[in-house]
């Protein structure tokens, strides 16, 4: 069987990532400043009586911050034994990988290259694959 991806729009692009790494996706009501934080850490939100801590996508790539306010798509993802919610722009949905994932092969841009696995088909297109847990450690994480 064929990976399953889960295409989400961040930054204003449309990229896939392994759907077996998301445990959820939802639209957050409402989200908590925590001080004293990392600059892509939106805030905390709940979540069925959990506490998520919230990365802006934006940020994480470090190109800017989301516009708060109102309702925000988010992809629910564990990682290192806690559980984030991840902003992006929208979610459009799960689909069957053509093949398996390619070398990038060349530079996709600033804050894409440090987040991108490879080049992955999914109905006839082809899209950048990106490892959430990249994007939940954020911008520094690049340095280390």
């Amino acid at each position: 069987m064929a990976e399953l991806l889960l295409i989400v729009t961040l930054a204003g692009r449309r990229i896939a990532l392994p759907a077996s790494e998301v445990e959820a996706v939802v639209e957050l009501e409402g989200i908590t400043p925590a001080p004293c934080t990392a600059p892509h850490v939106a805030g905390l939100s709940s979540l069925r009586s959990r506490v998520l801590t919230v990365i802006d996508g934006l940020a994480a790539l470090d190109f800017g911050r989301a516009e708060a306010g109102g309702l925000a798509n988010a992809i629910v993802v564990p990682s290192g034994g806690h559980t984030y919610a991840l902003l992006v722009d929208g979610v459009e949905d799960v689909v069957e990988a053509s093949a398996s994932a390619m070398p990038v092969g060349a530079p996709v841009g600033p804050g894409w290259d440090r987040v991108a696995t490879g080049m992955v088909e999914a109905n006839g297109e082809l899209l950048l694959c990106v490892d959430p847990h990249l994007l939940i450690a954020g911008p520094a994480a690049q340095a280390a």
